[in-house]
């Protein structure tokens, strides 16, 4: 079975003569999906870009934890593991090759977990080694995907 996504990508950063030259031209955009919040970008401020608005990395890397959260979720329930919070700071690890390209080399999350007094721990760090399998975005990137997930159980 096969289904599509969509997005709209709108370039905003035309300052009134395009792309006549190099810097006079914003690199900004915003992604527009019918029926969501308008999401405003820019590129990595690394290159110059608004650190206020989110970039392709940061998309990226948001995608990648909130798949393994939703997978997470899923099995949790599934395994009678009860989870009361969850939260991620994930990190991208990326490199910058020698004409100036870049690419990420992996990614950890990092979620913290909240659970109910009485989970089994074992159980509950051991679903994350199932979710590889089936997160749509982790089978989707080049690169490896870790994790060192932190259990706080509830009292």
């Amino acid at each position: 079975m096969t289904h599509d996504y969509t997005s709209r990508i709108v370039w905003t950063g035309n300052r009134g003569a395009g792309t006549v030259s190099y810097r006079g031209y914003d690199r900004t955009w915003d992604i527009a999906v019918p029926g969501k919040p308008l999401v405003h970008c820019s590129n990595d401020p690394l290159l110059g870009g608004d650190r206020g608005k989110m970039n392709p990395e940061d998309l990226l890397l948001s995608a990648l934890s909130a798949c393994h959260m939703l997978w997470y979720l899923h099995y949790a329930a599934e395994a009678g593991v009860v989870v009361t919070g969850y939260e991620d700071t994930p990190v991208g690890h990326g490199e910058v090759g020698a004409g100036g390209a870049g690419r990420f080399v992996a990614a950890t999350l990092r979620p913290r977990i909240q659970v109910a007094a009485g989970t089994d721990l074992a159980l509950a760090e051991a679903l994350h080694h199932r979710i590889p399998e089936v997160c749509f975005v982790a089978r989707s990137v080049n690169f490896p995907v870790h994790h060192a997930p932190e259990f706080a159980v509830e009292t």
